[in-house]
């Protein structure tokens, strides 16, 4: 994250359950470190209450989270590491989906951010907006607080029926089937490619 002053840089450590697209855990430092990034990662497990689960974290190649820090804190959470290949920016879509969002909302500073602590107030109402206000394309319009709390099969079935009512009241203004209404399902971060 670009700061007010030309050279200088915070870093955003980000933690996404690609399952719900909801950022669990995230912090904005000074300086790249495996420690923090390690710190992150258990509070993270501890407040999501996701021990004793397969979990992966899919990273990129950056020092901190290929630190022997890192390693030696996923090792102990249980946590298997997976990291991006190099030079392959699309190895997790969702996360470089999350930034572009993130980098295009109308309040990203374009002159970069004046302080740490000003970076960290804008990446606190970023997640907020994020998590439970941004209806997300990629999960039939609802929130990632919504699909992560599992509410988003109800809503899904009220929106369609409620679109079914209005077909019903207008067929007029319909020339399809209604919009889609099933939840995403399972989510997978690089799934095999089926061979025929």
């Amino acid at each position: 994250m670009p700061a007010a002053v030309r050279g200088q840089h915070y870093y955003l450590y980000l933690i996404e359950d690609i399952y719900s697209r909801k950022i669990v855990g995230y912090e904005v430092y000074e300086q790249e470190s495996g420690e923090k990034a390690s710190q992150l990662l258990q509070r993270t497990l501890m407040r999501e209450q996701c021990f004793n689960q397969a979990l992966v974290l899919h990273s990129d190649n950056g020092s901190a989270m290929k630190s022997s820090t890192m390693k030696a804190k996923m090792e102990e959470l249980g946590v298997t590491p997976s990291y991006s290949r190099p030079r392959v920016s699309d190895d997790n879509p969702y996360v470089e989906s999350l930034f572009r969002t993130l980098k295009y909302v109308p309040s990203w500073p374009s002159k970069g951010f004046a302080s740490l602590e000003e970076s960290r107030a804008w990446v606190d109402r970023f997640v907020q907006w994020y998590n439970n206000e941004h209806k997300h394309r990629g999960l039939n319009y609802v929130t990632p607080s919504e699909r992560h709390a599992g509410k988003d099969s109800e809503i899904l079935q009220k929106r369609a029926a409620v679109l079914e009512v209005r077909r019903e009241q207008n067929p007029e203004r319909w020339s399809g089937e209604i919009r889609n209404c099933k939840p995403v399902g399972d989510v997978h971060l690089n799934p095999e490619r089926e061979v025929a």
